[in-house]
């Protein structure tokens, strides 16, 4: 096979439709858009939502919900993940990544919840603690400090 012996798949390739050059061409007169109406017109398009002057479908649909632009986003910690760290060990959010117990620290920081149990004394640094994990930090010998 040589570069000239080379063709495109027959059907893939097509002749440009050139409208507007006489009746004789099939595509004269109206160029293919047909009589009259919008979308004969040039700049005759519609927009995407428009249809046809009805109250468009996402006018028609009720607005649900709120979103709050005060929402605290916080990664979130139970307490019986933090057994795996030595004893009197400082944690902090970055400790915390780096061992792979949070992905990321979220835009409001970590959160230690109060699930499990905590069975060394441990000096936790956190943006929120709940109430029941400051308890069951502080049984364990611990502290639990907010940054």
């Amino acid at each position: 096979m040589k570069l000239h012996d080379l063709k495109p798949a027959p059907g893939s390739k097509s002749k440009r439709k050139r409208v507007g050059r006489g009746m004789g061409s099939g595509n004269g007169y109206t160029s293919g858009r047909g009589a009259n109406g919008q979308n004969s017109r040039s700049g005759g398009l519609v927009r995407p939502t428009f249809e046809g002057g009805q109250t468009p479908l996402f006018r028609r649909l009720p607005k649900r919900g709120f979103n709050n632009i005060n929402k605290k986003e916080y990664s979130i910690v139970n307490v019986y993940q933090l057994n795996r760290f030595d004893e009197g060990k400082e944690i902090t959010p970055e400790v915390l990544k780096e061992s792979g117990i949070i992905d990321k620290v979220a835009k409001s920081g970590v959160k230690i919840l109060g699930t499990g149990l905590l069975e060394k004394p441990l000096t936790i640094r956190a943006h929120a603690f709940s109430r029941s994990a400051k308890e069951i930090i502080e049984e364990a010998g611990g502290k639990a400090e907010v940054i």
